[in-house]
């Protein structure tokens, strides 16, 4: 017997799921999107969180229905490489979350990480409730407040998307190379 998921719109479409253990407990999980560079080590990261219940790599915030990696790539989309995180709030909160997304990209370049730079690499939240928007913008200034970073924030908040899920040589791409993050 394994783990049996239903949608149930707690709090909005794709937002809660309530997920049927083997032992027959239920389990609420959330989502939450995020977009911080080449995905591929943005999935590793979150993956890794206990709480995160699942991970999956694609492309949020452009124009163009079901993109390609090679149409997102080619800049004329305005889709964001973005990771789309299942979590269990019991465990890992979206605040949590947002630590970990915050600590694991530079927030302050627009349209680049590292050597990759377009529109596919901006830093972005794209939130599913009005919480997790004052979570991010509270987040956000926070941060800058604190003077954490040696410039503003420019991450982008935006209502969550349609999520398009990339090709399935992307999920899990680290993980299937024996590798745990991108050399950059």
């Amino acid at each position: 017997m394994g783990i049996r998921r239903s949608q149930t719109p707690l709090q909005g479409p794709l937002l809660a799921q309530r997920t049927l253990l083997p032992n027959g407990d239920r389990m609420t999980t959330e989502k939450g999107m995020f977009g911080a560079g080449c995905f591929w080590g943005v999935e590793t990261t979150f993956r890794n969180i206990k709480g995160v219940t699942e991970a999956a790599v694609g492309y949020a915030g452009g124009h163009t229905e079901n993109p390609t990696y090679g149409d997102v790539c080619s800049g004329e989309t305005n889709h964001a490489e973005v990771v789309e995180v299942e979590f269990d709030p019991e465990v890992v909160s979206y605040r949590q979350l947002l630590d970990v997304f915050f600590s694991n990209h530079n927030p302050t370049t627009m349209n680049r990480q590292g050597p990759d730079a377009g529109t596919q690499y901006r830093s972005a939240i794209f939130y599913h409730t009005p919480e997790q928007k004052a979570a991010a913008e509270e987040v956000k200034a926070e941060l800058d407040k604190a003077g954490r970073f040696p410039r503003p924030i420019v991450t982008q908040i935006e209502a969550a998307p349609k999520f398009y899920r990339a090709e399935d040589y992307h999920q899990r791409y680290l993980e299937k190379r024996g590798m745990a993050h991108c050399a950059i």
